[in-house]
């Protein structure tokens, strides 16, 4: 059977992740300069949820937002989505290693959710590879999925508002990335991956949050081109 453009999509992205698997965490405090700020961001919002929350995580990759959750919230009861199984796996040992009750579900999150109600949804650097229609659509399914005073909360790689900027928040993660010790290699590799991203500016998506319903939407924190944006459910 022939798949469709999105389902081809889709698949490029999920092998492109699974080839990177063994060596993604080892270059993330690198290739993310703000890294304990970003993560951090979604960590304050997790520590307010209530005892023993439902929480399902997005687009979870090796896990390791997940893993930062259960280190900070040992109580959550989460569930963890990706579409690439070989990142799924490393998620799995990880959790295993943390002893942390969790569920695993290999899924395109952006077809369909794991059934809910969720207190919370958080996803980091994963939306960013769907389509701005997608991207909509996804945030509909999630205000339908919460329960009342639930949040969404997406740690996310934003497009720079002109082309000026982009070039811009470029330079300076160049930059950030060798100060930190990172080499041409590692930059040609995220590169490589980047070539998936459908990044959107961050003042259309806080709209596209609103348009879903959610309420008290902002950005929580942003540095260049990460950002942190969350919406809560009346």
């Amino acid at each position: 059977m022939a798949m469709d453009g999105k389902e081809n999509g889709h698949r490029a992205v999920a092998g492109a992740f699974d080839a990177a698997a063994m060596g993604y965490d080892a270059d993330r405090r690198i290739l993310i300069p703000c890294f304990d700020l970003f993560y951090g961001a979604v960590l304050d919002v997790v520590r307010t949820l209530p005892p023993g929350a439902r929480v399902l995580d997005l687009g979870t990759g090796t896990g390791l937002l997940a893993g930062m959750m259960a280190a900070v919230r040992p109580d959550l009861d989460l569930t963890l989505v990706d579409i690439a199984d070989g990142m799924l796996a490393l998620a799995e040992e990880r959790m295993a290693r943390l002893g942390t009750p969790h569920r695993l579900v290999v899924a395109d999150f952006a077809d369909t959710l794991p059934d809910g109600p969720w207190h919370a949804v958080v996803s980091a650097l994963s939306i960013h590879h769907l389509e701005d229609a997608a991207k909509q659509r996804l945030n509909g399914a999630i205000r339908s999925a919460l329960l009342s005073g639930g949040v969404f909360v997406n740690a996310e790689q934003v497009l720079a508002p002109t082309a000026w900027l982009e070039a811009d928040y470029d330079a300076f993660w160049v930059a950030a990335i060798r100060d930190a010790g990172g080499d041409d290699a590692m930059i040609g590799r995220a590169r490589e991956r980047m070539r998936h991203d459908r990044c959107a500016p961050l003042e259309p998506q806080l709209g596209w949050l609103r348009d879903a319903g959610f309420h008290h939407v902002h950005c929580r924190f942003q540095q260049m081109r990460f950002a942190v944006l969350e919406g809560r459910t009346p």
